[in-house]
């Protein structure tokens, strides 16, 4: 996975606490940003963007 280019989102804290995303062709990787030699998620791209689409419109919030 040396090849792929990671991306941390905008909006991650300045203490680590984030994540970084990868697209290669058809898929979405991601990773934690702290542990970048560990696991890596993967999601087809129509999942990643049914995800964020849900955070957008706050389906995954609390309370």
């Amino acid at each position: 996975m040396t090849e792929l280019v990671w991306k941390k989102s905008t909006r991650s804290n300045a203490g680590g606490d984030c994540v970084e995303v990868a697209s290669p062709s058809r898929a979405v990787l991601v990773r934690d940003s702290k542990d970048q030699a560990g696991p890596v998620l993967s999601f087809t791209a129509d999942t990643w963007t049914g995800f964020v689409q849900g955070i957008k419109i706050g389906q995954f919030d609390h309370g």
